[in-house]
């Protein structure tokens, strides 16, 4: 049974019928044409869907759309400004941190997450607050160094 859902979406109000079971991935890929998130393994195991509501990492495909009501929802898609790359995407590209790419959306919110909690986290928080996505191609180390960087301005981080 259909159900009025509003929420905010990268910053702007939506407002929405769903079905109560529906899951937050599939309002935004296919109902709000936000297709961002990815969808990886559809049981939370892979963190290609990660977004972020009210600024904290949650994979979108477990979580019932429902759940976002009156609540802020980030994707990839808010990153964006004109032409300009946000900076921890800069850092990704600069570091050769996204190879086949699938993953790289869910990593880049997992990384906004920690760096709005803690801007200058050290290696072990980098890999904890990112445990959580898989990425298949790259090694990791490439994805660490470039939050690190982006952590720290850009510089590099030995």
């Amino acid at each position: 049974m259909a159900q009025p859902l509003q929420f905010q979406h990268n910053g702007r109000e939506v407002a929405l019928m769903v079905d109560g079971a529906v899951n937050l991935l599939v309002v935004l890929r296919e109902m709000l044409g936000d297709v961002t998130p990815k969808f990886g393994c559809g049981q939370g195991g892979c963190g290609a869907c990660t977004v972020l509501i009210d600024g904290q990492a949650q994979l979108s495909c477990l979580t019932l759309a429902v759940a976002v009501e009156g609540r802020s929802v980030e994707t990839l898609d808010s990153l964006k400004d004109g032409a300009r790359l946000h900076p921890l995407q800069q850092a990704f590209m600069d570091h050769f941190a996204a190879q086949c790419g699938y993953c790289t959306p869910g990593m880049l919110m997992s990384a906004k997450a920690l760096l709005e909690g803690n801007p200058h986290p050290t290696r072990a928080e980098v890999v904890e607050g990112i445990s959580g996505n898989i990425c298949r191609c790259t090694g990791y180390e490439p994805i660490i160094n470039a939050i690190l960087a982006a952590a720290s301005g850009g510089r590099a981080q030995a």
